[in-house]
């Protein structure tokens, strides 16, 4: 049954490629295999607003299923790999499938409600800090320092502040323990968690650890 959803074989899409842009007809929702996507906004003097992210089990973007048209542009975020599931076959005979990927947009509402009270209401630390918790867990929430595919820019435009204060912040973070920066990657350590809901102020200085190759 799941390889009769799928409109064709994987799909692959390199970093930067979109999967679709705003006001695309949209046959098939994808469902996000290995790779990060996001969902974005340009404002008018030209920046960027991240409005989703989209990671591995991710389905991209449910609402699709009742639009049928993309109101804002998908793009990948690293190289990517995705399931399409087509959405005339869900309507014909998946109804499973159906539930599934309303599901999705469930997930898809609450994570934005958390969004706007994170935009509106949180500090700086706050917002980065309840960010990578939020992925963190979404990513499996394991006890070993976990990969965060996003850049310092990329995390800038989802919670609304500058790099040159993301970056500030993130060095905050990993004189506590909390992320391990190695070159160009950046590391969540599993007490993210209880850092995000205790405060970084209550969280022991930890000495980071050390990422080792393939870990």
């Amino acid at each position: 049954m799941a390889q009769a959803r799928q409109s064709s074989g994987p799909r692959m899409f390199n970093r930067y490629s979109h999967l679709a842009r705003a006001g695309d007809h949209c046959a098939d929702i994808h469902r996000i295999r290995e790779g990060w996507a996001c969902r974005y906004d340009i404002l008018a003097d030209g920046r960027r607003q991240i409005t989703d992210l989209y990671l591995p089990g991710d389905y991209c973007e449910p609402q699709w299923l009742i639009t049928r048209k993309a109101s804002a542009p998908i793009m990948a975020l690293t190289r990517l790999s995705t399931d399409p599931v087509s959405i005339d076959f869900l309507y014909r005979q998946d109804q499973d499938g159906v539930r599934q990927v309303l599901s999705g947009i469930v997930r898809n509402l609450e994570r934005q409600t958390q969004w706007l009270v994170r935009l509106g209401r949180k500090n700086a630390t706050e917002r980065i800090l309840e960010l990578l918790a939020d992925l963190h867990e979404r990513l499996g929430a394991s006890d070993q320092p976990t990969l965060i595919s996003l850049s310092q820019i990329e995390i800038a435009d989802v919670v609304g502040l500058t790099p040159v204060h993301v970056n500030r912040i993130l060095h905050r973070l990993a004189e506590k323990g909390l992320v391990v920066q190695q070159r160009r990657s950046l590391f969540v350590t599993p007490l993210i968690a209880i850092s995000a809901e205790q405060g970084p102020e209550k969280c022991p200085v930890r000495k980071p650890d050390v990422v080792h190759a393939g870990s």
